[in-house]
């Protein structure tokens, strides 16, 4: 997979967080994914289409996604994932690829992506079809982590 594409989403990432928790992420050891891969209990899902297709999957424990959504919420405490705290965790993922289609725009990389969709459960295990899976995991402030999941195929100029 080129680096040119997976480049824009690391700094869309980094800075939409930044942006959103007051704390820019460090970038931990970028690598290839075995699949299936195994996810923690939050992913959420967004598709590409347009010059690159495939998936993007943002996986994050319930605890980091709580933490999240508080500082997205103004460090209002939140303590649940109800409709408030999902639905901030869904436009956080949004937002990151929103910025990510913005930064390949501005390189000549046209993409379009879809509404974002949740899944909240134990266990998750995923198996991108056909295309390989480049993991860029992300360290919070507290320690936690983001995993950026990233399967893309080009589809030429």
């Amino acid at each position: 997979m080129n680096v040119e594409y997976i480049n824009p989403f690391i700094e869309a990432s980094q800075s939409v967080l930044m942006m959103m928790t007051g704390s820019k992420p460090e970038l931990g050891q970028v690598y290839v994914r075995k699949k299936p891969f195994g996810s923690d209990n939050i992913a959420v899902f967004v598709g590409l289409t347009g010059r690159i297709r495939g998936q993007v999957i943002i996986s994050l424990s319930k605890n980091t996604a709580l933490s999240v959504a508080s500082a997205m919420m103004g460090g209002m405490p939140v303590t649940e994932l109800d409709e408030i705290s999902k639905s901030a965790i869904a436009e956080l993922a949004n937002m990151i690829m929103g910025n990510t289609a913005t930064i390949l725009a501005s390189r000549g990389i046209g993409i379009e992506i879809t509404p974002p969709s949740l899944l909240i459960g134990d266990n998750l295990l995923i198996s991108p079809s056909n295309m390989r899976t480049v993991c860029v995991p992300l360290i919070l402030s507290n320690d936690s982590t983001m995993d950026i999941d990233v399967s893309l195929e080009d589809k030429g100029a």
